[in-house]
């Protein structure tokens, strides 16, 4: 049976609302987004995602961004990015900058991320496997065969792969299968709240196995009910830590997701550890070592969320129902900061990063941060920092 690519292309495009392309031969043959983009951010992972050669397959970016892949002969079909709940505005501008797309273009980028139709993960497979049913000869495939890839860290696969040995040489000693959850939980959840990420990090590199009793009647429902768990208690640590409720409930629940479509036991520990990083560098940078109040963290919060934008103190107060004078006031007789200080300290710190771990110009870099020039941003990152971008980046770049 002859199929009619750029049709099908076009067809299931208009029909999801999430772009499509199509590849033959390796060469792009035709791509549908239904939503404007200025850019395609699926060559920030194109690597990855032509890395997956099963007839169905799946990439799930850092942002909880889903990517299928249908492999049909020398055919390939891509269809994402797409999620159950897209990413916040702060998150689309980081992506746009990491997919080097121009300033006066990112707000187009943003509008067009949003206006990709949400679709839960398991329904983007259901429409592969039912494609693939037509494009390999009436394979049938269901959810649970197909393959789930991200981009894992190595070190953290061959930790859980250790772990994993471990667990499943004590789960056969009968002298040591009483619960040893509780002070492990604790430990872990204060670090959590502390934003202690080196904690965490020297705990990571020899943690124990984790006897949490038998809450399921399969090893992988057993591995997935724990990972559930471990996020409740992770997203409520944060929370207390200082992150926004929502934030923290959103991630939560992307990683519960997540874990639901991961297949084996390695890569939901994997997961597991990946999600106790990122929550808790999240609060770290919330807190910065400082004795946090209230106030200080709901203006962390405020400002990690408007890192792309020339933050607005006017705006900022309206926001907490202030007066401009009372809230600059109240936060450096509480913190011994002014907020200009504070703001551009917290810009700063985010360039420091940028600098050392991404390829992007100073001047990208600069507009990202909203700078209103690049002799502004200079001026302020050497204030901070106490020498100019160049400088920094030729002395720390990784």
């Amino acid at each position: 049976m002859t199929v009619d690519l750029e049709y099908l292309a076009r067809s299931v495009a208009g029909l999801s609302g999430i772009p499509v392309r199509v590849y033959q031969g390796g060469e792009e043959r035709c791509r549908f987004f239904p939503a404007g983009l200025p850019r395609d951010p699926m060559e920030l992972y194109r690597e990855e995602i032509f890395a997956v050669s099963d007839h169905v397959g799946y990439f799930a970016t850092p942002l909880f961004h889903y990517y299928g892949v249908l492999n049909a002969d020398d055919v390939r079909i891509v269809i994402g990015p797409t999620a159950q709940i897209m990413a916040e505005e702060q998150k689309l501008r980081e992506l746009a900058f990491q997919a080097g797309i121009p300033q006066d273009e990112v707000s187009a980028f943003v509008d067009g991320m949003n206006a990709i139709t949400r679709m839960p993960a398991e329904t983007l497979l259901q429409m592969l496997c039912t494609i693939n049913f037509f494009l390999n000869s009436g394979e049938t495939l269901e959810i649970s065969d197909l393959t789930i890839r991200s981009g894992e860290q190595a070190w953290l696969k061959d930790g859980a792969e250790r772990r994993r040995s471990s667990e499943e040489r004590e789960a056969n000693d009968p002298d040591k299968q009483a619960h040893n959850t509780l002070a492990i939980e604790e430990y872990l959840m204060d670090i959590v709240r502390r934003g202690d990420t080196a904690a965490l990090s020297r705990w990571l590199a020899s943690a124990p196995a984790v006897r949490g009793g038998t809450i399921a009647g399969d090893q992988l429902r057993q591995m997935r009910n724990l990972f559930i768990v471990t996020a409740t208690l992770t997203s409520r640590a944060a929370i207390h830590g200082g992150m926004r409720e929502d934030d923290a409930f959103t991630l939560s629940d992307a990683y519960i997701r997540q874990a639901e479509l991961t297949s084996s036991h390695a890569g939901i520990l994997n997961l597991q550890y990946h999600m106790l990083l990122e929550f808790t560098g999240r609060v770290e940078k919330l807190r910065r070592g400082r004795h946090a109040t209230r106030l200080s963290l709901d203006v962390a919060n405020y400002v990690h969320h408007h890192l792309s934008e020339p933050v607005s103190v006017d705006r900022m107060a309206e926001e907490f129902f202030m007066s401009r004078p009372y809230l600059s006031s109240r936060f450096r007789q509480e913190t011994g900061m002014t907020l200009t200080d504070y703001i551009l300290s917290e810009k700063t710190e985010e360039a420091r990063s940028l600098l050392r771990y991404s390829e992007r110009p100073i001047s990208a870099i600069s507009a990202y941060l909203g700078f209103s020039s690049h002799g502004h941003f200079s001026r302020v990152f050497k204030k901070y920092a106490g020498m100019t971008p160049n400088e920094y980046r030729e002395k720390y770049r990784v």
